[in-house]
């Protein structure tokens, strides 16, 4: 068993970017060719209501191809630690022998996480703009997420030189600001005050926040905005009915009171949605932009991305030597 620390997985990944872009639209046209195995998430909840916000989410996957690898990834999801000063996330990931069954590896899941999630925003950018990339992004909710989602858009988008930030802490969106200049120096950051100035400043607006139910619509946005809608249940269902909507898998997407499941819920289909980013880049199915509705890209984050990934930190990590292996983790 070789166990990896989050040390080990961050020196793994480190600069990586467009690598990761590639292995997450490698894992994307296998699933949309029939070669994973996904079962629904496993949502955990508590029955205290000081744990109403709190959850943890098994996602076990199986990535078929020329290099198939199983497993399942872990995540904790607290949101009351970001006030106490901790990481809203954390997890782990555990990866399977398709030989014997038994485990191979042991990792620190929420670098994974993040960065599997970051480089579908990206992927989706790239192909929802091509022919037209932005220069600038909106991003609101200023923490783990957005940060690695600037820096992925910062490798699929050459030419994105600006973003503007909007948090509902103030404080937080300015102290985003300085992370930003720091990690990824390439694009200038600055913070405004209000949501509606945020959404109108870029063609390309990214949510990653907490929100739990719908909370805007789109109407102060530019018109034909491209939309990377990554916490799942920030717009309101008359804004999804009104998009061209992009998922990664509409079974898993539609669920657990996204937006997108809420839409469902009050028209009795899901002809909202038009194609998943797997079909897109198999060009079995295309986007047509009307006008000036804008093009939502809704990811439920399949847990075959973070197994894809997880068996690249694997093999990566062992080459360079890095972790710790245990020898007798099965032992009597």
């Amino acid at each position: 068993m070789l166990i990896l620390r989050r040390s080990d997985v961050q020196e793994t990944l480190a600069g990586r970017e467009t690598e990761i872009i590639e292995l997450v639209a490698d894992a994307y046209r296998l699933h949309d060719e029939g070669a994973t195995a996904l079962p629904h998430s496993t949502f955990l909840r508590f029955p205290e209501e000081q744990h109403a916000r709190d959850r943890i989410i098994g996602l076990p996957a199986y990535r078929g191809g020329s290099a198939p690898v199983a497993g399942m990834k872990w995540i904790a999801s607290f949101p009351g630690n970001v006030a106490a000063g901790l990481e809203r996330a954390s997890a782990s990931i555990t990866l399977n022998s398709l030989e014997n069954g038994r485990p191979t590896a042991f990792l620190e899941g929420s670098v994974i996480s993040a960065k599997r999630t970051a480089a579908s925003a990206a992927l989706a950018a790239r192909v929802l703009t091509e022919g037209n990339p932005p220069t600038g992004v909106v991003l609101v909710g200023c923490g783990v997420i957005s940060l690695e989602i600037l820096r992925f858009l910062a490798a699929a988008l050459p030419g994105l030189t600006e973003a503007v930030c909007y948090d509902m802490d103030p404080a937080r969106a300015e102290a985003f600001t300085g992370i930003c200049a720091a990690e990824v120096p390439a694009v200038k950051v600055s913070a405004v005050a209000g949501l509606a100035e945020a959404l109108g400043s870029h063609p390309l607006v990214s949510f990653a926040t907490t929100a739990g139910e719908p909370h805007t619509d789109l109407s102060a946005c530019l018109p034909g905005t491209t939309v990377l809608h990554i916490s799942l249940r920030d717009l309101t269902v008359e804004t999804i009915l009104g998009a061209v909507n992009i998922v990664d898998d509409a079974d898993h997407a539609i669920r657990e009171r996204t937006s997108l499941h809420l839409a469902e819920l009050a028209t009795g289909n899901r002809d909202f949605v038009n194609a998943s980013i797997g079909a897109l880049l198999r060009g079995t199915a295309s986007v047509e932009r009307a006008g000036t509705r804008p093009v939502v890209y809704s990811p439920f984050g399949l847990g075959v991305l973070d197994i894809a990934l997880a068996e690249y930190v694997r093999e990566e990590a062992g080459r360079a030597g890095r972790g710790v292996t245990v020898d007798d983790f099965l032992a009597g």
